[in-house]
């Protein structure tokens, strides 16, 4: 959430209570999250989404047959794992707070930095990338070949002889775009119905759109922009002590062609500089939906800010401080928000999410040997 807006005088000495929207009056530049987008080489069936559902939960497309996508991101824990860092493949350690993959279906690019342009690409990267599934296709394929009901499953839904890998990445993709919310109180209230929001989340908005400014980079149906920005968040201190994610962390660097000064010493995570080597791009990273934030905490790429109460005082202080200062957003100055605003704020923040999104693990089909040629 970006907060900015420089107060005039008058606003710091009143810091008076903003009034409710009046019923019927919707703000510009948000609305209210539609279907999400299907691309035309990935149409959505049924039988798609549930073989989806069940790679989703299948530890059979990773390296070690013990790093399912759900490994990370956790139904019960917001779709993301409630803590600063996310854990890694066995042997390294993420650098990055897990993100939810709720409405990940209307991101333009994935990952914060930007990395995959679909969730198809996104599903791929996780199973295949170092850090995460450490798969390899030919093996993950040979696995799936192991499991009839695979065999069978690949054959109906993509005419498979033998279970492509690339399909099961496709499959996985289907799935995501079900997990969508956009039934939250806010979208109601922007349909049309207005006790859908309660006084105060009336106030809250329009402390988001007016002084808070929120809006500026939290817009749109999905309350993101989808650009990149540096905040000034300052690192998180237990990354800075965990030994295995520095480690990760600098191969990664090293390994994305960063130069020997900033692999060995930089103390940030240089986001979106860290695909692009654009220097302007240095702790630059991609605006996250506030959508479903109740249920996603802690928040910021590093997982440094636990509540959204603190979320709010860290805009309403004009953000942070890291290495990065040359490319901190001009946005993030100090706010001046009064206590009952912050109250106000929080209060429509949390009307951007809906009841939780749980699900009970699907029971997962067994490995048998291939039949020979004999039996067939």
């Amino acid at each position: 959430m970006t907060l900015s807006r420089t107060l005039t005088a008058a606003m710091l000495a009143s810091c008076l209570t903003v009034p409710a929207l009046a019923d019927g009056h919707r703000p510009e530049g948000l609305a209210a999250l539609g279907p999400p987008p299907i691309p035309a080489d990935n149409p959505m069936t049924d039988a798609k989404i549930e073989l989806g559902k069940m790679l989703f939960f299948d530890p059979i497309l990773s390296g070690n047959y013990g790093m399912p996508c759900s490994a990370c991101h956790l139904p019960e824990a917001g779709w993301a794992v409630q803590a600063p860092i996310s854990f890694g493949y066995p042997g390294t350690t993420h650098w990055r707070n897990s993100q939810t993959i709720i409405n990940s279906a209307y991101y333009n690019n994935l990952f914060l930095a930007g990395a995959s342009k679909s969730l198809e690409a996104q599903a791929r990267s996780a199973a295949r990338g170092g850090v995460a599934g450490n798969g390899e296709d030919d093996m993950m394929e040979a696995r799936l070949a192991f499991v009839p009901e695979y065999r069978e499953r690949f054959a109906d839904v993509f005419g498979d002889d033998w279970p492509n890998v690339r399909h099961a990445y496709m499959a996985i993709a289907a799935f995501q775009r079900t997990l969508v919310q956009t039934d939250t109180p806010f979208d109601n209230y922007m349909r049309g119905d207005d006790a859908a929001l309660t006084d105060q989340q009336k106030r809250g908005l329009e402390v988001f759109t007016g002084q808070g400014n929120c809006v500026a980079c939290h817009n749109g149906p999905l309350l993101s922009d989808q650009q990149y920005h540096n905040l000034g968040v300052p690192p998180y201190s237990g990354w800075e002590e965990d030994e295995l994610a520095q480690i990760t962390f600098r191969f990664q660097l090293y390994s994305k062609g960063s130069n020997e000064e900033l692999y060995r010493n930089t103390k940030d995570d240089p986001g979106l500089y860290f695909r692009s080597k654009d220097a302007q791009h240095k702790g630059k990273f991609r605006t996250p939906s506030l959508r479903y934030t109740k249920y996603t905490f802690p928040f910021m790429h590093n997982g440094m800010i636990e509540t959204l109460r603190d979320v709010v005082v860290f805009y309403n202080e004009g953000g942070g401080t890291n290495e990065f200062a040359k490319t901190k957003s001009p946005l993030i100055k100090p706010l001046g928000l009064s206590d009952s605003q912050i109250d106000d704020l929080v209060a429509f923040l949390e009307s951007l999410s809906g009841d939780e999104i749980l699900m009970d693990e699907p029971e997962l089909p067994v490995m048998e040997p291939l039949p020979t040629a004999a039996q067939n």
